[in-house]
């Protein structure tokens, strides 16, 4: 099975390719240049690879949550490469994805959404992730409680709420990797299981995860919620 993989919705910009489970992948900090810098990176993977966009089975996507502008990007990237070559998509979530890069069993996935607050979820693995806790928008004073203990925190939200979430999970956090970004080579990844399992989707639903109703809310409108 031949996957390409697009992740946009941090900082970073990502490219992978998966081949029945060999990665070829890309990774650059990106800032504001997402659309050019993903173009060139693509064309780089498949040169790489020897294969084109035609060729492949299936386009993964990270979805969000993220930044609003670079989920879109994402979103718009697997739309437009899918129409036109005629393949299948799948969204994935970025906190998954951080999940499944980091090669732990129980992981807390956080990324920083600003204001204050926390893109958050949590994962359990056995043969397949379970989703333990869903992905949410919360403070993190008041994340979503969690059973037992083992977890691994990763993810931005751990680089700046750090201190909160290991009081919040006092006893059952056991190390984090604050330095953690959705990358496409888990994108691939997770795409690739979708695709197996026939749970890839029409190019049309290559739909963003939004977990903020608004993008920039007032400080008196936030209080109120």
């Amino acid at each position: 099975m031949k996957i390409l993989a697009l992740e946009t919705s941090t900082e970073y910009c990502s490219i992978a390719l998966w081949l029945d489970g060999a990665v070829i992948s890309r990774c650059e900090l990106a800032v504001q240049k997402h659309s050019e810098m993903a173009i060139a990176m693509l064309d780089g993977v498949l040169q790489d690879s020897g294969f084109r966009i035609q060729d492949m089975d299936g386009i993964a996507f990270g979805m969000g949550p993220g930044s609003f502008t670079g989920v879109r990007i994402a979103c718009g990237a697997a739309q437009g490469l899918a129409f036109g070559a005629s393949l299948p998509v799948a969204g994935v979530c970025t906190l998954q994805a951080l999940a499944e890069a980091s090669g732990k069993p129980r992981v807390i996935a956080a990324l920083d959404a600003r204001m204050g607050e926390l893109y958050l979820a949590a994962y359990e693995k056995h043969d397949e992730w379970k989703c333990v806790i869903e992905p949410c928008l919360c403070k993190p004073d008041s994340a979503p409680a969690i059973a037992g203990d083992g977890w691994f925190g990763c993810g931005s939200g751990f680089a700046v709420h750090g201190k909160i979430l290991g009081e919040r999970y006092v006893g059952q956090l056991h190390g984090a990797d604050e330095t953690a970004v959705p990358q496409a080579a888990a994108i691939a990844a997770l795409g690739a299981a979708q695709f197996a399992q026939g749970c890839g989707k029409d190019a049309a639903e290559a739909l963003p995860l939004y977990l903020r109703d608004k993008v920039a809310l007032k400080t008196s409108e936030r209080e109120g919620h």
